[in-house]
């Protein structure tokens, strides 16, 4: 019974936002037509002349004044000739049958002003349209109904002016919170694009890594047990370390040190048998642009590990004081990550992001090669060196 009844209350929560998302409707306008029973009322009593004749522009009152409510909350619709026919058509019904019948029938006029406001929300006319309009009011209830009328007269510029400002805050209110919402979306679209690309950068360089010390590893067990297991205990300590990596990768508090990456790189390449040849100067850098400068290392070496067939890799690091450039060359079958929407692809998006350039292909005297051109980041530790010793 209890869950039944969380169940209920839970349906008509979830409608009930639902109608709040959604705002005033067509639906919210109808009920003013209630004003028009006066006229009814008049006809019915038989005090009015030619009463068939007021019927039917009554019920053509009512039918166009239906139709260019639900014609109002549709923008695309709102702003055709077609609606704005349909209001002129309106309003010359309205002064036709306020002039011909007078006294209840004047009171058309704030459903007249109930229909402007809809139509014409957020229009640079509104103010315009609004004193034409109730001027025109103005003029034809004092000569039917002397200026016992005035409320009429004040009640028809209100209901311009207050249904345009509800309707207009209304709208507003939905777009902004549907670009809230589709921020929201695009966040959480970014947030697992970076996810995606750590992963992929991390166990792409951490597995190539593992697997070429495998192999070292089983090619040294039979002749050298020592050497074997130090690379036994290299890919122990590779393996914690990504475990480590890919935790702060998920928490988004990575911050990838380049000499470390340098170091790691060195350490892969030698293990897979390629000579690393490192080179390091310039000015000190940004945490953001040694963070993606780190990526570069990691997915470039992956890639001379995994495909080059490479016997050198040179790595060089240098710069002025706006602008750093990373070149990574190797020379082997001028392979590299090509695949779209991964490696290479990916830290091109990102370095994009930061205002730089990635270039990578095949050089024209044989192997492979990445470079890659960054902003100097200011840096804050300001008493630091400003040049860093090359090593490798």
């Amino acid at each position: 019974m209890r869950d039944a009844w969380r169940r209920r209350a839970a349906k008509a929560s979830a409608k009930a936002k639902a109608r709040e998302d959604r705002g005033p409707s067509a639906l919210s306008l109808l009920p003013w037509l209630l004003m028009g029973l006066g006229a009814l009322s008049h006809l019915i009593g038989g005090e009015a002349a030619n009463p068939w004749l007021g019927g039917l522009g009554l019920l053509a009152f009512n039918s166009l004044y239906i139709s260019i409510a639900f014609r109002a909350f549709d923008r695309r619709v709102r702003e055709t000739r077609a609606t704005r026919g349909l209001l002129v058509a309106l309003g010359v019904l309205t002064f036709t049958l306020a002039i011909g019948y007078g006294r209840e029938w004047l009171l058309l006029f704030p459903l007249l002003g109930l229909a402007v406001g809809a139509v014409v929300r957020g229009s640079l006319l509104l103010p315009v349209v609004a004193f034409a309009l109730t001027a025109a009011v103005g003029t034809v209830t004092l000569w039917r109904d002397g200026w016992g009328s005035l409320g009429i007269v004040y009640g028809t510029f209100i209901s311009v002016m207050v249904t345009s400002a509800i309707l207009a805050l209304s709208e507003t209110v939905r777009e902004l919170r549907e670009t809230r919402e589709e921020l929201a979306r695009t966040a959480v679209e970014k947030e697992r694009l970076r996810f995606s690309r750590d992963l992929h950068d991390l166990l792409g360089h951490t597995l190539s890594v593992i697997v070429v010390k495998s192999e070292a590893a089983r090619r040294l067990a039979p002749r050298d047990l020592d050497a074997a297991l130090a690379q036994v205990g290299d890919i122990e300590t590779v393996g914690r370390q990504a475990l480590t990596e890919i935790r702060e990768a998920v928490t988004g508090y990575r911050e990838a040190s380049l000499t470390g990456e340098l170091d790691r790189a060195r350490d892969a390449l030698t293990s897979a048998g390629i000579e690393p040849v490192v080179r390091q100067s310039g000015p000190p850098l940004g945490a953001r642009t040694e963070a993606l400068l780190s990526w570069v290392v990691r997915e470039s070496a992956t890639n001379a590990v995994r495909h080059s067939g490479a016997t050198r890799c040179e790595i060089e690091l240098g710069g002025g004081p706006e602008r750093v450039r990373l070149t990574v060359t190797d020379n082997g079958r001028g392979t590299g990550s090509g695949t779209p929407g991964s490696g290479l692809l990916g830290l091109r998006e990102r370095v994009a992001a930061a205002g730089g350039t990635l270039v990578s292909g095949p050089r024209p005297g044989g192997g492979f090669r990445v470079t890659v051109e960054l902003p100097v980041e200011p840096s804050t530790e300001l008493a630091a060196d400003r040049s860093r010793s090359a090593y490798g």
